[in-house]
């Protein structure tokens, strides 16, 4: 069965899509700790990141990269902090998440609430800055 991220890469599930090529997709995470929480993923559903072989780790990483650059001229925030748990959903994926201070990076603190108006609005910014 395909993980949801595969469902969401496919477009049967709706998403915050901020940049996409051939082999990778990023969109905003609906449970983010910060304004502009990212997931990057690698369309090839494999479940553990570094299962990935390593032309497609390294390149999953440079995707990320321009993703967080485009991010970071997005949001306002000191850093695009990088977090890979990938317990959640069995697809390998990247957080990127804009943040202050280290404690913004804490998976256990309440989650920000998100206008889906806001989101879509981030989504565009980002996307607008991917290149």
């Amino acid at each position: 069965m395909a993980s949801i991220f595969s469902r969401i890469i496919a477009g049967e599930i709706p998403s915050y899509k901020v940049a996409e090529d051939d082999r990778h997709y990023a969109f905003l995470d609906i449970n983010p700790l910060n304004e502009g929480h990212t997931l990057v993923v690698p369309k090839h559903e494999v479940d553990y990141i570094f299962d990935l072989d390593d032309d497609e780790y390294a390149a999953l990483q440079l995707f990320a990269k321009r993703v967080a650059a485009a991010l970071r001229k997005s949001v306002p925030c000191k850093r695009i902090a990088t977090a890979v748990i990938g317990l959640e959903v069995p697809h390998a994926h990247i957080h990127l998440v804009p943040i202050e201070k280290e404690m913004d990076m804490d998976f256990r603190k309440e989650k920000k609430q998100v206008s889906p108006e806001r989101m879509a609005e981030i989504a565009q910014e980002i996307a607008k800055n991917f290149k």
